[in-house]
């Protein structure tokens, strides 16, 4: 890691770091003195800017050892001592300025025991503590899904989700995750007689994982931990699963190109705290599936719709309860962010008489989960002035009056000036030299300033500081002290505002739980109102969950698109065990994948506790959401755009059950068209014969549609489309029975294909369609759905070929006529 080496003004960089340094931080590479006959190579930054280059540093991917000055330079002989005070990795961050205000900042540890994975991921700026056990296959879809800041695992693991996944890894020695350490470890930081009590004591690689989490935490932030005061087991089966194609697919805080917009997070952020809009994203990716819990959330919303905007005023004034409560566990919590967690504590009583005489269980229990801590607000209102300095460093943070020391030293800086009209008073009375002036430089202090010829008439214990052509200068004992006093008044009063600071801060450590506890109910009932204001704006409703099997949508939408794309067109959708397979066809851009995603997209809004784009919406029992999207590739891992578009299938086949709810797009479309279609064939058999899910299949292979006659369960829909002249308009309406052709010429010609290029695949279409039946040699591949003895004789004449190729349109007369003598002769 990066040293910055704290020297005065500075934190410097010496020899490979300061390299690094300059080439990553564009900061000057510079030279002093030598090593070994060598020059020492260095480069630095401001101390007081240091932010800005750790927070680029780290969002690089480093982590940076900061050595402070601990000894007093004054009394220090030789070099002050320095020590490593902490440090900074990516996912260790707490301080505002290197976060994301609206993002988790997660640190994940992995080990691997037996065929078992055990995780252990914590949110040190909140202090949550997250345990759970996952097969060595699920790895890549819990990496997806918690999107951790940084990895450690033991130097012996390897997998290839790690490489999939871009952010930085840590590799501990294996030692680091022996399990009675860890047990140690985590009983002493939670003060506990063993871990029986969080529900883990079987899940040994976690705990393994979770020790070895624990200690690297210890070893960056070079303090105690008070916010981490316990550990929560989660339970993969609490949450509807989505694997990471499906998350990204769905494109639930990411595009498909890597942008937050337009996403479905970016759509309903209107969150109006930092806390808020990192509890969304957790919403979002992780919906639940206990209903009485979701229902909870929507009848919540419900009775919010009517109040929201009072309600979001109230919650606007709040700060990042949640952060600055880390920052002061861990002793770094600035005087601004105690100034403004009074400011949001004091909004915290606003906020529960506005719920006071709600109806909702949810909202009654988050009222009283934000009981404000009076005790805590008088201690900060006590001793932080209302507008502190930014830093510490600076003065001008504890409140006059709070402490009289501090006070003296102020008032000693403040009354200097009065203090020296006063002295040179009572010196010009008892001199008699009326021309003595007392003043002050920053070289040479304060003195007492007398005119040469009366030099000679001072008295004697005036003690001679400097001579001037037409003025000498003393000083005497008493303005000496004074001199002293005051020089030394703005050090002392800045040591003594630090210990009175952190003083504050271990008494503010007792409140750490009940801050924790602040920062959840408010998060929550954040997320509650931006999903009533958003329900409010976007016309959406409660959706209702039944014990029936299935998937009821009427004039369903998708919530990114329709803001997008207007006026869109609505949509139902009826999946249940007798209609359990739905084969969508239609034209290119005619709305297939729109369709199939705002279904998926209107299940997940329901089990987050969202309202929905839709007229009305019945969900039965969903335990996963499959998407097989799109196509891409893995170049890097060496796999094409099919072997990807087989291993998400596969993925699905393996792991989708009759409450599942799949989406395929085009599958078979990366190889031949008949290896295509028979694999196409084969999935949609599997997935209504074994599987059962709830499925939306698109393709563009009509033959696949006959499959309904062999499968009651499976139905047929298309999006349609009409030609108008030489244009194509595609009306997004879904309706039953299959599509009579894809459209895809036209298409082409929309994306701007040159028109001869057109022409030319209208003249092939129409030969390859006249053929298409024909069996003229024994290698011809037929029909997979018709049998040879179906395949009537087809009898072709040149006439008819050139006929087919003619665009009339498109004739001069000249070329009509000449045409007309060409069929003339063929015939």
């Amino acid at each position: 890691m990066l040293l910055f080496y704290r020297m005065g003004d500075f934190y410097e960089l010496f020899h490979e770091d300061a390299e690094k340094a300059s080439r990553l931080l564009g900061i000057t590479l510079t030279k002093r003195g030598a090593s070994n006959g060598e020059p020492i190579k260095m480069a630095g930054v401001p101390y007081h800017a240091a932010e800005q280059y750790l927070a680029k540093l780290t969002k690089l991917g480093e982590a940076v050892a900061i050595c402070e000055q601990i000894g007093d330079p004054a009394t220090s002989k030789g070099p002050v001592e320095r020590q490593v005070a902490r440090i900074l990795t990516p996912g260790t961050l707490t301080d505002s300025a290197l976060l994301d205000e609206r993002r988790d900042n997660l640190l994940l540890a992995i080990y691997a025991v037996e065929g078992l994975l055990g995780l252990a991921r914590i949110n040190l700026a909140s202090g949550q503590f997250v345990l759970n056990e996952i097969a060595p296959g699920l790895l890549l879809q819990e990496l997806e899904r918690i999107s951790p800041a940084e990895i450690l695992h033991a130097d012996d693991f390897s997998h290839a989700a790690l490489d999939a996944v871009k952010c930085p890894k840590k590799r501990l020695a294996p030692w680091q995750f022996d399990l009675d350490s860890a047990k140690q470890s985590l009983t002493k930081q939670f003060n506990t007689y063993d871990l029986d009590g969080y529900g883990c004591a079987d899940l040994s690689p976690a705990i393994s994982a979770a020790g070895a989490l624990l200690d690297y935490i210890k070893h960056t932030q070079r303090t105690t931990l008070p916010h981490i005061n316990g550990l929560s087991v989660e339970q993969s089966s609490s949450y509807v699963q989505l694997d990471a194609a499906t998350r990204r697919n769905l494109e639930i805080d990411q595009t498909l190109r890597g942008e937050s917009s337009p996403t479905l997070y970016s759509l309903l952020d209107n969150t109006q705290t930092a806390m808020g809009a990192r509890l969304l994203r957790h919403w979002l990716h992780h919906p639940m599936r206990d209903h009485a819990n979701i229902t909870a959330r929507h009848e919540a919303v419900r009775i919010l719709l009517g109040d929201d905007a009072s309600l979001r005023s109230l919650l606007r004034p709040i700060g990042d309860i949640e952060r600055i409560t880390a920052r002061i566990a861990l002793k770094t919590a600035r005087p601004r962010d105690l100034s403004g967690l009074r400011e949001s504590l004091s909004q915290l009583p606003l906020l529960q008489a506005a719920l006071a005489n709600t109806t909702s269980p949810l909202l009654k229990r988050l009222a009283e989960e934000i009981e404000t801590p009076q005790v805590l607000i008088g201690l900060i209102q006590g001793a932080i002035k209302p507008e502190p300095s930014s830093v510490l460093r600076e003065g001008g943070v504890i409140v006059d009056g709070f402490d009289a020391e501090l006070d003296e030293l102020r008032s000693i800086q403040t009354n200097c000036g009065e203090f020296l009209l006063k002295f040179e008073a009572e010196e010009k009375a008892r001199t008699g030299l009326n021309n003595l002036k007392v003043e002050y430089n920053s070289v040479h202090g304060f003195y007492i300033e007398i005119s040469r010829a009366q030099a000679e008439s001072a008295p004697a214990e005036y003690r001679r500081r400097q001579t001037l052509k037409n003025a000498e200068r003393f000083i005497t004992p008493e303005l000496k002290v004074f001199e002293d006093k005051v020089l030394s008044a703005n050090d002392r009063a800045l040591a003594r505002e630090k210990y009175l600071y952190d003083l504050l801060l271990d008494q503010l450590a007792p409140y750490i739980a009940a801050l924790q506890k602040n920062a959840l109910g408010v998060a929550a009932l954040d997320v509650l109102n931006t999903f009533a204001e958003r329900a409010n704006a976007l016309n959406y409703v409660q959706p209702e969950f039944t014990s029936e099997a299935g998937i009821a949508i009427t004039a369903g939408r998708h919530p990114v698109v329709e803001q997008i794309a207007q006026p869109f067109i609505a949509n139902d959708v009826t999946l249940t065990p007798y209609r359990q397979l739905l084969l969508i066809t239609g034209p290119n851009m005619g709305g297939k994948s729109t369709y199939m995603r705002q279904t998926a997209l209107i299940v997940l809004l329901a089990h987050c506790g969202c309202f929905v784009p839709a007229a009305t919406a019945k969900i039965g029992n969903i335990d996963r959401i499959f998407t097989r999207i799109g196509a891409s590739d893995d170049l890097a891992g060496g796999r094409s755009t099919f072997m990807v578009e087989m291993t998400e299938t596969a993925n699905i086949l393996h792991n989708a059950t009759e409450h599942s709810l799949v989406l395929l797009d085009e599958i078979g479309r990366g190889t031949s068209t008949f290896d295509g279609l028979a694999l196409a064939w084969a999935v949609a058999k599997q997935l209504l014969e074994k599987n059962r899910s709830y499925t939306l299949f698109a393709t563009h292979y009509f033959e696949l549609t006959r499959i309904t006659e062999d499968y009651k369960q499976a139905a047929n829909v298309h999006l349609d489309a009409v030609e108008h002249a030489s244009n194509i308009v595609f009306l997004h309406s879904v309706e039953e029975g299959p599509a009579s052709q894809s459209y895809g010429l036209q298409v082409a010609q929309l994306a701007g294909i040159p028109k001869s290029v057109v022409t030319s695949a209208k003249r092939k279409l129409a030969q390859l369609e006249l053929n298409q039946i024909a069996q003229q040699s024994p290698s011809a591949q037929g029909d997979m759905f018709v049998s040879a003895e179906q395949v009537p004789e087809l009898v072709s004449h040149p006439v008819i070929s050139e006929l087919e190729t003619i665009e009339p349109d498109e004739l001069t007369p000249k070329q009509a006529l000449e045409m007309l003598y060409k069929l003339k002769t063929l015939l």
